[in-house]
């Protein structure tokens, strides 16, 4: 496959992996406005304790957020890089303005 910008596919779908579930987008959005304590996204989402786990695992993982530990409570805020990383992969996918068209597949 020949294009003009590189795209590290593993990363990119190690990204949107990660924010293609729900709950994750809704962990996002409630992210937006700054750090959160994991109870309070606990009883904003109505989520038990382990269930929410399996999800800012997979979001930390993908560096899309970054937790603390404060006394007995973890913390977590957005990572804006890992955001802007993915919306830099998909500015990255726009296609040509004009496509060509290859002549093998015509024949």
């Amino acid at each position: 496959m020949t294009t003009s910008t590189h795209i590290d596919t593993a990363r990119a779908a190690e990204l949107f992996h990660a924010l293609s579930d729900q709950i994750r987008m809704d962990v996002v959005l409630l992210l937006m406005d700054g750090e959160r304590c994991v109870c309070d996204l606990m009883a904003d989402l109505d989520l038990a304790q382990s269930r929410l786990s399996w999800h800012l695992k997979t979001l930390s993982d993908a560096g899309i957020i970054n937790g603390r530990r404060e006394g007995r409570w973890n913390y977590y805020s957005l990572n804006a890089d890992a955001l802007a990383e993915a919306r830099g992969i998909l500015e990255s996918l726009k296609p040509a303005r004009r496509l060509a068209v290859r002549s093998s597949c015509c024949n």
